[in-house]
């Protein structure tokens, strides 16, 4: 492995990790009822903005091209907007689990929008996966409201959790070329800041009006590390793996986050391990292995 691919596997990683984690906090968040999602995203927008554009004033200066600014917004709303809002309403509706194994299906859209961006074949094996990993989501869907106790997912959850993953999958893949355009720093920066001013005008009232002092010391530092880890961080390392690693592989690391989320969410009693949680985490994973393996053979890396 050359150096450029060990930098590209350890960001991704680390970033994917981080995203575990933030799942469990995100739970415990919504779990307090004092922060809508409306007003976290923008605190995360806001947060991340300020520190991208901070350390750009010690970073070499540089031009964006005047039509790039359309297509880094257009980014910004499906790789930042889109996934996170979603994810943070559908954390309300989700136990920490079932959010995580939805995570996973990041590789199967990446594959769909391989074949129409890129045109790269569908084979029966990645067709199987899909069938597989559908079949999966579907056992989760009619099987969310446990009889045990454990944490009930909405069909409404659910289907925000896909429109999450299809929106940051569309952002891996469509979106490459122009990450891999700019620094981090310099696509970061105005990434969020056409984020944030999306956010303000969507949630500006809600923001205003929320009571900042009201909110626990525990929430607060929860919050602290979402905008500095789940947002800064994970969005710097995010874009640098992207300039080394394929987009499919990318989104193959997704596999960290249930794997996280579980062990977080069960040893600190936020949710419960079932047999159906199982089940459908072995289908969806299962169907993305074979989607990676038949696109690992079919194709050069």
């Amino acid at each position: 492995m050359n150096k450029d691919a060990l930098v590209g596997h350890l960001s991704v990683g680390a970033a994917y990790v981080i995203f575990g984690l933030n799942i469990v906090f995100c739970k415990d968040i919504a779990n307090s009822d004092v922060v809508s999602p409306g007003v976290l995203f923008t605190l995360r927008a806001l947060g991340a903005c300020s520190l991208f554009w901070l350390i750009s004033l010690f970073m070499p200066k540089e031009k964006v091209e005047r039509g790039d600014y359309l297509r880094i917004a257009a980014a910004s709303f499906v790789g930042l907007f889109v996934p996170q809002f979603t994810f943070l309403m559908a954390i309300t509706m989700s136990s920490s689990i079932d959010t995580a194994i939805m995570g996973t299906l990041g590789p199967i859209f990446t594959m769909f929008f391989a074949y129409f961006f890129l045109k790269e074949p569908i084979t029966g094996k990645k067709a199987w996966g899909v069938v597989t990993s559908f079949a999966g989501i579907l056992f989760l869907i009619f099987n969310s409201v446990h009889a045990d106790g454990g944490s009930a997912s909405s069909p409404l959850g659910i289907a925000l959790l896909l429109l999450n993953s299809l929106s940051f999958s569309l952002y891996l893949g469509f979106f490459r070329p122009l990450i891999s355009k700019y620094s981090v720093i310099t696509f970061m920066k105005w990434m969020f800041l056409f984020a944030l001013i999306l956010s303000l005008l969507v949630f500006g009232k809600s923001f205003v009006t929320t009571d900042f002092l009201a909110i626990p010391t525990a929430v607060r530092w929860e919050i602290a590390y979402l905008i500095f880890f789940a947002t800064f961080v994970a969005y710097f390392l995010i874009p640098l793996g992207q300039k080394y690693l394929r987009p499919t592989l990318v989104s193959m690391y997704s596999y960290l986050q249930p794997i996280i989320a579980t062990i977080i969410s069960i040893s600190v009693g936020m949710d419960t391990l079932t047999w159906q949680k199982i089940l459908a985490m072995g289908l969806v994973v299962g169907g993305v292995i074979l989607v990676s393996r038949s696109r690992a053979a079919g194709q050069p890396r």
